[in-house]
């Protein structure tokens, strides 16, 4: 790849990346001040609808240039899930683009900020398994919510809430389905959401667990370092006092 296209290819992403953050901080910010950033009305709106057409077309020529397409829908869901133009909200999952962008240019190692930190969490994210039972889980939130909120004929923020708080077990029982269907999809959120939650949990909680073992082996390790260093030094002090003491009674 010649130095052109790479610079291209940079300033490409940082574009995509910077269109996400906007994204992501404007949801972020009607969430905080929902009366002065109000994302369904104009010109927001307009904006809004603007940036979701960029990304699509983003989105879809990368899956069209793609070699392996079911692999690119995996690690993309995020990027897919953000293009759902049911509620601008959605948005908000455009952030993954953000971590791709530092993670495929491999800028924290370029800023030096690629320490021991940073390690820790590349291998909680991806070697944990983090990252796709997070995707699993939030894939069907938001699949469970947008049927929920079509059948329920409820506002799709208030079906998210009520998909939340089925699938953590809270449960505060101000939504509740009305219909079969409704029933069924609630059903379906509870045994396969709360099963994904709960393996999300116990992997985050066998992750830290894990890294707490490693940290006492560490430290029992240079413990031990510490101690064959110390008998090498006192081995050495008694050869070299035995010597002396073998020099001074040549000497008598």
């Amino acid at each position: 790849m010649t130095k052109t296209k790479i610079n291209w290819q940079l300033s490409y992403d940082i574009g995509i990346a910077g269109i996400a953050l906007f994204s992501f901080l404007i949801v972020v910010g009607s969430f905080l001040d929902p009366h002065a950033i109000r994302l369904s009305a104009p010109p927001l709106a307009h904006l809004l609808n603007v940036l979701l057409l960029l990304y699509t077309i983003d989105f879809f020529y990368r899956l069209a240039i793609s070699r392996h397409w079911q692999r690119f829908l995996f690690d993309n869901t995020f990027d897919l899930l953000s293009l759902i133009p049911l509620h601008p909200a959605f948005a908000i999952f455009r952030i993954g683009r953000v971590w791709r962008l530092i993670r495929h240019h491999h800028l924290l190692w370029r800023f030096g900020l690629d320490g021991k930190l940073s390690k820790t969490v590349h291998r909680f994210v991806y070697s944990s398994g983090f990252l796709n039972l997070f995707t699993a889980s939030m894939f069907i939130l938001v699949l469970s919510s947008l049927m929920y909120s079509i059948v329920e004929k409820v506002p799709y923020p208030s079906a998210l809430w009520w998909a939340i708080t089925t699938a953590t077990t809270v449960g505060y029982g101000d939504i509740s389905p009305a219909t079969n269907v409704g029933k069924f999809i609630a059903a379906f959120l509870m045994i396969a959401g709360v099963g994904f939650i709960g393996l999300l949990t116990s992997t985050i909680t066998g992750f830290f667990t894990s890294q707490t073992t490693d940290a006492n082996k560490d430290d029992f390790s240079r413990l031990f370092e510490k101690i064959d260093q110390l008998d090498h030094k006192v081995d050495h002090l008694q050869r070299e006092l035995n010597l002396e003491r073998k020099k001074n009674r040549h000497k008598k």
